[in-house]
C-alpha cells in the first residue's frame, strides 16, 4: 500500500484537511488564562473539564457507587498519541506539524482546540467567555507564523446571540480569525423548575440547538457571520446527553455520539427554517459522518411528503372519516366489545396554526428540500470512515442528491495513532471502488474550497493553495 506522501505526489489536486486538532500546550496557554483573570490557580480552572452530569465533582473524584447514582458519564482517557512520541509533540506544537504536513499528505489545515471545546459549554459565564478569548488570543499569536498552510478556529461560545456577536466580533475583526467554531447546544434549565429544589433542576435540563423552537432569535448570528465572511463550523461532543451517560465505558459514550448530536442540531437549524433565510451561509457538522445526514435528508424528504399540509388536510385530518361506515364497521367487527365514555376516546382538535411545521422552510414541492440540505450543509468525516461512500451515492440519496462531505483529520485525538497515515486511509475507498477519483477530489479538495470561498472567496489568499482554489473557482 502506498504511503501518504506518495499518494499525495500522484494526486492532480491539493488535499485541505477541515478538522486537524491541537492538545493546548497549558504553558504557553497559561499566560492568556491569567490575562483574563483566570490563572491556573484559579477556583474556576481548578480542572480544565468541567464535571459532567450534574454534580461539582469529577468522574474521579467519586466512587464507584456515586457515579452509579448520579449517571456521572466516563469521559475520554489515554485519549492522545503515545505510541508515537513524535505525533504527541506534533498535537502540542503547531510549528512542528507546520513541518511534518508533507510527509502526512496534507497542503492545508483548518486546526480545532481539544481542551478548548470543553470551554464552549461551561455554565460559569466569566470561565466560558474568558477561557474562550483566552484560547484565542493564544491560537491567533501561535498559528500567524504558519498561516500559508495552517489557520487555528476561533471559539465562539453561544449562549446568548449577544454572546456570539461579541465573540464573532472580537475574533475577526480584532484577531484576524477566518474561520470560527460555535458551540453546537446550550444546555438550558427547564423554566417550569424554577424556584424548584437547586439539585433537581441541575440534573434536568433541554438543549437549545438555534433554530426550532430556540430560547432566542439567532438569526442576527448568522447575519454577522455572513457578514464577516465566516462559515460555522459545529464540533460540539454529546457526552453527558441521555443515552450517552455511562458511568463505566467510555467507548459505550463515544459510539454514535457525535452523530446524534450533529444529526439533532440539523434537523433544529432545518426545519428553523435558517437554511432558506441564509442561502449564502454555509454549516459544517464535524466528525460525525455523513450517513446520519443521507439518513436524515431521506428521512425528512419522506416526512414532508406524507407530512405536508396538504397532504394532512388531504389524507390524516379526522374530520375525513366516513362515520356511518365506521360505525357499520364496529357493529359488524366490534358489536360485542364493551362501549367506552366518548370522553375516553375524544381527542382536542389542533390548533389551526400549528398544522404546518414546514412553514419556516418554505418548501412548496418535495425538490425544494435538496437545495435547502445539501446547498448549505457539509459534513466532516474521518479518513477511515468507509459510510462516507455514502455522501456520493446518487443512486440511493433523493433527487439524485450529493452530500458535502469533507476530510477531517482529527489528528491529535486517539483515533489517529498515525498520523502519516490519514490520507492512506481516506484512498482506501478509491481502491476498493466505493467512490471513484472524482469523488475523492470533492472529498479532499473542491468540498472544503468551496466550504471557505462561499462566504470569504479570499479566504485562501497567501496560502500554498491560493492558485488551485482560484482555479477551481474560475472553472466555475
Amino acid at each position: 500500500m502506498s504511503s501518504s506522501a506518495e499518494i499525495h505526489r500522484r494526486l492532480g489536486h491539493p488535499v485541505i484537511d477541515i478538522d486537524g486538532h491541537m492538545a493546548e500546550h497549558l504553558p504557553t496557554l497559561a499566560p492568556y488564562l491569567e490575562a483574563e483573570g483566570l490563572s491556573l490557580g484559579h477556583p474556576s480552572l481548578r480542572r480544565l473539564i468541567p464535571p459532567q452530569g450534574g454534580t461539582d465533582r469529577s468522574w474521579h473524584e467519586q466512587t464507584p457507587a456515586e457515579r452509579v447514582a448520579t449517571r456521572t458519564p466516563r469521559g475520554p482517557w489515554w485519549s492522545a498519541p503515545a505510541g508515537r512520541t513524535i505525533d504527541l509533540a506534533t498535537a502540542l506544537f503547531p510549528e512542528l506539524l507546520y513541518q511534518r504536513l508533507d510527509d502526512i499528505g496534507i497542503d492545508f489545515g483548518v486546526v480545532y482546540p481539544s481542551l478548548g471545546l470543553n470551554f464552549l459549554h461551561t455554565a460559569d459565564e466569566a470561565y466560558r467567555q474568558g477561557t474562550c478569548r483566552a484560547l484565542n488570543r493564544a491560537n491567533a499569536a501561535t498559528f500567524a507564523p504558519l498561516s500559508d498552510r495552517l489557520t487555528p478556529v476561533a471559539a465562539i461560545p453561544m449562549h446568548t446571540p449577544d454572546e456570539a456577536l461579541a465573540a464573532l466580533d472580537f475574533a475577526v475583526d480584532e484577531l484576524g480569525f477566518k474561520a470560527v467554531l460555535c458551540a453546537g447546544y446550550v444546555q438550558r434549565p427547564f423554566a417550569a423548575l424554577a424556584g424548584k429544589d437547586p439539585e433537581v433542576a441541575r440534573y434536568a435540563f433541554w438543549l437549545d440547538q438555534f433554530g426550532l423552537d430556540s430560547a432566542y432569535d439567532y438569526d442576527p448570528v448568522w447575519t454577522r457571520a455572513q457578514e464577516l465572511g465566516v462559515s460555522i463550523a459545529f464540533h460540539s461532543g454529546f457526552i453527558g446527553m441521555t443515552p450517552y451517560r455511562s458511568p463505566s465505558s467510555y467507548v459505550f459514550n463515544h459510539l454514535s455520539m457525535l452523530a446524534e448530536g450533529q444529526q439533532s442540531l440539523a434537523k433544529s437549524l432545518f426545519l428553523g427554517g435558517v437554511t432558506r433565510r441564509f442561502p449564502g451561509l454555509n454549516f459544517v457538522f464535524l466528525e460525525g459522518g455523513v450517513a446520519w445526514a443521507a439518513a436524515l435528508y431521506s428521512d425528512i424528504v419522506g416526512h414532508w411528503e406524507k407530512r405536508h399540509l396538504g397532504a394532512l388536510r388531504a389524507n390524516l385530518d379526522p374530520a375525513l372519516i366516513d362515520r356511518a361506515l365506521m360505525i357499520e364497521m364496529l357493529g359488524r367487527y366490534a358489536a360485542a366489545a364493551p362501549r367506552l365514555d366518548p370522553a375516553l376516546t375524544a381527542r382536542p382538535r389542533e390548533p389551526e396554526d400549528m398544522l404546518d411545521e414546514w412553514a419556516a422552510c418554505g418548501i412548496e414541492k418535495a425538490s425544494d428540500i435538496k437545495a435547502l440540505f445539501t446547498e448549505r450543509f457539509y459534513f466532516g468525516c474521518e479518513a477511515d470512515d468507509p459510510l462516507t461512500s455514502m455522501a456520493f451515492n446518487t443512486g440511493v440519496n433523493p433527487f439524485g442528491a450529493e452530500l458535502k462531505a469533507m476530510m477531517g483529520s482529527d489528528i491529535a485525538h486517539w483515533d489517529v495513532p498515525d498520523v502519516t497515515e490519514v490520507l492512506e486511509e481516506a484512498w482506501e475507498m478509491v481502491e476498493h471502488r466505493w467512490i471513484d477519483e472524482a469523488a475523492f477530489e470533492k472529498f479532499v479538495f473542491t468540498n472544503p474550497a468551496r466550504f471557505y470561498t462561499g462566504t470569504n472567496p479570499g479566504f485562501f489568499k497567501g496560502t500554498v493553495v491560493e492558485s488551485a482554489v482560484d482555479r477551481l473557482l474560475a472553472g466555475g
